[in-house]
This record gives C-alpha cells, sequence and structure tokens, in this order.
C-alpha cells in the first residue's frame, strides 16, 4: 500500500513570514505585525463585522488571503525569500491592493451569457464584489490554500464568457434590420440565431427574429436546398478577427447538434421547429406572429 504525498502550500503571506525566523532583528517583523493589523481593521469594518469576535476574526483571514493573492500575482516565479523582502520594501499594503484589485477585476467580468440591466446595479456589483472575496481570500494560516488555482480558473471561465458577450454584442450591433438595443443580453440565443439564418447564405446577419421571419427562412430552405457550409463562411467572412474564435467553435458545435438546422429540410411541422429554435434562441426570440 503506498502512501499518499500531500504538498504542503499555505498562504503565500505566512510562508514569507516563515523566513523571518532566519534573519536578526525585531523591526522588520513588528512593522509588519502592525500594518497586517491595520488592514484586518479596515477589511472587519468594510466586509465582516468589526464589532464581534467572529468578525475581526474572518477579516484576519481575508487579510491573509488578500495579501497572499497580491504575492502571487507579484512574484508569480519567485520564492518566499523574494516575498519577504517584497513585503518589507513595498509593504504588506501594497500586496493586499494588489491583491484586491485581481478580485474586483475578476468580479467585473460576466460569470454568465445572460446579461441584464441589474448587473450594472451598484448595489448588486458591491454584494458580487464582496461575495467573490470572501470566497477567494477566505484563507486560515494553517491551513493550504488554493486561492490562486481558483482565481486562475474563475478567471479563464469567465474571460471565455466575455468573449461570447461581445461576440453577441457585435452581431446584436450589425443586425440586418438595425442595431438591437435591448439591454437585457442572451449572448448564446444571439449566436445560435446569427448561425442558424446563415445557412441560407447571402452573409445575413441575424441577432433577433420572430416567427414569421423564421417560417420564411424555413421555406427558403426547403425550397432553394442552400449549401449551409457556404452560408457559414460568408458570415465568418464578415465577422472581425477577436470574435471568430467564438463563432467557428459555435458553427462546429451547431453543425453537429442543432435539431433546428438538422430537421429544417424535412417535414417537420413548422410549429415544432420553432419550439425547437426557442431552445436555442430564448429571450431573443420574439414569439408573437407579426
Amino acid at each position: 500500500m503506498q502512501v499518499a504525498i500531500v504538498e504542503e502550500k499555505l498562504p503565500r503571506l505566512v510562508r514569507a513570514i516563515r523566513c523571518l525566523a532566519a534573519r536578526e532583528g525585531g523591526d522588520e517583523a513588528t512593522m509588519l505585525a502592525d500594518e497586517l493589523a491595520g488592514i484586518t481593521a479596515m477589511v472587519a469594518e468594510k466586509f465582516t463585522n468589526d464589532r464581534t469576535a467572529e468578525g475581526i476574526g474572518r477579516a484576519y483571514f481575508l487579510t491573509v488571503g488578500g495579501v497572499s493573492l497580491g504575492l502571487e500575482h507579484e512574484l508569480e516565479h519567485e520564492g518566499d525569500e523574494a516575498a519577504l523582502d517584497f513585503l518589507i520594501d513595498h509593504g504588506a499594503e501594497h500586496a493586499f491592493q494588489a491583491g484586491f484589485r485581481m478580485i474586483r477585476d475578476l468580479s467585473a467580468l460576466p460569470e454568465d451569457s445572460l446579461v441584464g440591466e441589474y448587473d450594472l446595479d451598484p448595489i448588486y456589483t458591491q454584494r458580487r464584489l464582496k461575495e467573490l472575496f470572501v470566497d477567494i481570500c477566505n484563507a486560515d494560516p494553517g491551513q493550504n490554500w488554493s486561492g490562486p488555482e481558483r482565481y486562475e480558473l474563475q478567471y479563464k471561465q469567465r474571460k471565455g464568457v466575455q468573449a461570447i458577450v461581445h461576440a453577441a454584442g457585435w452581431l446584436r450591433r450589425h443586425h440586418y434590420a438595425g442595431p438591437v438595443l435591448d439591454p437585457d443580453l442572451n449572448a448564446e440565443g444571439v449566436i445560435a440565431l446569427a448561425i442558424i439564418f446563415a445557412i441560407e447564405g447571402g452573409g445575413r446577419i441575424v441577432a433577433r427574429t420572430g416567427q414569421k421571419d423564421f417560417e420564411r427562412l424555413v421555406k427558403s430552405v426547403r425550397k432553394n436546398k442552400p449549401d449551409y457550409e457556404a452560408g457559414w463562411a460568408a458570415l465568418m467572412a464578415q465577422v472581425p478577427a477577436q470574435h471568430q474564435a467564438v463563432m467557428a467553435e459555435r458553427i462546429a458545435s451547431y453543425r453537429e447538434h442543432c435539431t433546428v438546422i438538422q430537421k429544417i429540410r424535412t417535414r417537420t411541422a413548422m410549429k415544432t421547429l420553432f419550439g425547437e429554435l426557442e431552445n436555442y434562441a430564448g429571450s431573443e426570440l420574439d414569439a408573437d406572429y407579426s
């Protein structure tokens, strides 16, 4: 039976402080302790509760995580001695602010591709920032901490979502009938409509539609039997380079799995097809017949 090897990975701040033991003099330790206490008091006032022991304890854990996240960012490929030197030369406040900026920038990225007016509401924005700060930066100094890894994972995921939202925004601005200005956005729905309607060919960009135009599309495809690949190529020729990766990935997926595209040339009833379209377009589809 093999013994599992567990790698210790304490917060970077804790590992840096451990290096103090090998250095002479106590001024650096006293200065760092005073600065960390000040940061903890600020965090308790703004993010937890500075009137209870529990609130101050939680603030201490958040301070450890915030400073550690900043150190990981500033000193990605350097050791713990370098982290201690950074704290002494620049101060723990500098490291904490670097970590907090990372959280703030992360919270500004979209979490999913459904975007509404409430996403810009200041109260909601602050609540989202606080929740993300607590989720990533809560670091017990005596236990392993995975804050930087969780940050990187969320950052990568949210940047992917942002790319989808930006691509959908471009499609909306270039909708064939004029820009779609609805503040609520279903980014996946916009992209779905553009790809489905592109099979007709001609390069017309559709970012919002209704039942009547969809029926026209179905009749056109059944009558003219267009080359889907040529239609998608015409769409891609208009899409700017920064959005092409998102569009190409979605086209590849829809080519294989989109039930609307699979059934549109068959004898499937129009009502059934429109119901399938609703599954892809969601709120970007005007269901009223006009």
